[in-house]
């Protein structure tokens, strides 16, 4: 155990963050997401929601200041009749330790795409759909 560190960051999510550089993008995905399939580093995190492994991850690492939009969501499917309600908890959480950080939609086989090549994905258990985002680490300046 260690102090002031997230109880929802395991010891392997942890070393991930630490890996990863400026530039690097993370995914946390939802229980729906074919991480398995996708990730060249695969973390599972099923007894949690994205929005608490969100709000872990974002306390230790900053996004980057050097794009205009550092984080990205899968778009709603044209015909899905769905509002995910979840975004609003995500930007919340966002705004908390990132304010004024611009979002990203993507069409979803762009954003699968772009998951493939992220350092890794975060598999959580969140049954909310279209709760996939994907983040681009910053620079540590402190």
């Amino acid at each position: 155990m260690l102090k002031g560190v997230p109880s929802v960051l395991s010891p392997e999510l942890l070393k991930i963050l630490m890996e990863m550089g400026h530039g690097d993008e993370i995914v946390i995905s939802d229980g729906n997401f074919p991480g398995a399939s996708m990730a060249q580093r695969l973390v599972r995190a099923d007894g949690h929601g994205v929005p608490e492994i969100l709000d872990a991850v974002l306390k230790l690492m900053p996004l980057d200041k050097y794009v205009e939009k550092p984080v990205a969501l899968m778009e709603v499917v044209k015909g899905d009749n769905v509002v995910p309600v979840i975004w609003d908890e995500f930007k919340e959480i966002i705004g908390k330790y990132e304010p004024d950080t611009k979002i990203e939609h993507m069409e979803r086989f762009a954003f699968y795409e772009r998951a493939k090549k992220a350092y890794a994905v975060v598999n959580t258990g969140e049954q909310a759909i279209y709760a996939n985002i994907i983040l681009k680490k910053g620079v540590v300046s402190e």
